[in-house]
Formats: C-alpha cells, structure tokens, sequence
C-alpha cells in the first residue's frame, strides 16, 4: 500500500466545502495532471470549462437539479466531450470538400477521454487535500447548459466537478464484492446473484450509518430507482449537437 493508492481508497464524494479558495497553483497542477490521462490515438478529445461567474454558476446549480453545492464550492469545472478541435485539426490535411467523420466510435472515445482526464483531477485533487463530487445532473438540461457555455458542434457536457477543501467528514461508500467485477477468462455469470445479495446487505448498512437509521436502502433499491431518471432526451441532444452515431 503506497500513499497514492491510500488516497484513491479513501474517495468520498464532498458537498460541504470550507470558504477558503482553491490556489492557482493547485488548479494548475490538476489540470496538468488532467491532461496526462490516457487518450485514444492522442485525440486528446476533452475540454475543461472553468465557471467562474457567480450569476452563471447559479444558473448551472438549478439546471442541475438545485444542487446547492455547485454554486458554493471554491472551484466549479465543466468537463466535456470535445469532437470540435478533432474536426477543426483533421479538415486541415485533408483534401478540400472532405471533413473527418464523427462516428459512434469518435463519440465513445470523446466520452471516455473526458472521463478518464477528469478522474486523473480528482486523484491529484485529493492528493493535495481538497475534496471533490462528480455532478452528473447537468445531463438533465444539457441543451440549455450548453446554450450558457456556449458549446458548439461536436461538443457537449458530460458532467461538472466540485473541487474545494472539505468541510465535511462522510464515511467512505462500500463498494460491490471484488469477485463481482473482476471475472477471469470470460464472464462468470453465476457470481452476480451472490455478489448482489451480499452488497445489498453491506449498503444498506452503511446508508443506515451515514442517515443515522433515517434510510437503509440496498444497492438493488437504488438501482431500480434509476429507471425514473433515464435521461431519454441525451439522444436528441447529441444528434442535435452533431453526433451522428454511426
């Protein structure tokens, strides 16, 4: 157990955060660490929107789902999906009258790069003491997010980031048996049902901790609870923004 390792185990999301602002150099820092994330064919297809205006960051908290904590944290990142510069980079060698083609397989890679760079933040984030939460529910506006951010063809959000000083303590979220997410030679379908009774038990636990006995809902509740937030309108959104996922 080396000390980077004790710092990616110790992961708690953070949504209190101390009034005390995140230093240029640390920001630089992450964002450098960021950008030496593991990229597909060096595409390097992820843009980072730092918000630093109070009225905009507002605006973004409700379109999240009045989430508090996206306009109170020191440090508030956009992180997104980014097939513009590849388009703009690529039409430049290419003979006139052709453009690169931004298929499924650019989409999934776009997708995956702005993923992996922002988990590269979060690790270096944390390292330095500070605290983070992926906020996931700008996907639930993402037209009009994009409209504020002013995004272009090729571009949309993939989720936002809180970074600050914690100014809270949560007990680290348990996480699924190892054997449920680690098979070997092919998919062992007949560890799942085991894996799933046994997690059910440890989250229930621990959300009956973390609410002091208030909820104690297992992982399959949780997850059944997702088919009433599924996001159909991604779809459009992507095509409209020029994603054609063929």
């Amino acid at each position: 157990m080396n000390e980077t390792i004790q710092v990616m185990l110790g992961h708690r999301s953070i949504r209190k955060f101390k009034d005390a602002p995140v230093a240029k150099e640390q920001l630089d820092v992450i964002i450098e660490a960021a950008q030496h994330a593991s990229t597909s064919s060096n595409m390097q297809a992820f843009t980072v929107i730092r918000i630093t205006d109070a009225g905009l960051r507002e605006q973004l908290a409700v379109l999240a789902g009045n989430q508090a904590y996206v306009s109170q944290c020191p440090e508030f990142l956009v992180w997104c999906a980014d097939l513009h510069r590849y388009e703009r980079a690529g039409a430049r060698a290419l003979p006139e009258g052709e453009e690169p083609r931004s298929t499924t397989e650019n989409f999934i890679v776009a997708t995956v790069d702005a993923a992996l760079a922002a988990q590269n933040a979060a690790v270096a984030a944390e390292s330095l003491g500070l605290g983070i939460v992926y906020i996931g529910g700008l996907r639930n506006n993402p037209r009009q997010v994009s409209e504020l951010l002013r995004l272009p063809q090729y571009v949309y959000p993939v989720f936002g980031m809180c970074i600050g000083v914690p100014d809270q303590e949560p007990l680290v979220r348990p996480r699924l048996p190892r054997e449920a997410i680690l098979h070997e030679n092919g998919y062992c379908e007949e560890r799942i049902d085991p894996a799933i009774d046994q997690y059910n038990v440890t989250l229930s636990d621990y959300m009956s901790e973390r609410t002091n006995g208030k909820a104690a809902t297992s992982w399959s509740q949780a997850m059944a609870a997702k088919k009433d937030a599924p996001r159909l309108h991604m779809r459009e959104f992507l095509y409209g923004q020029g994603f054609r996922l063929e």
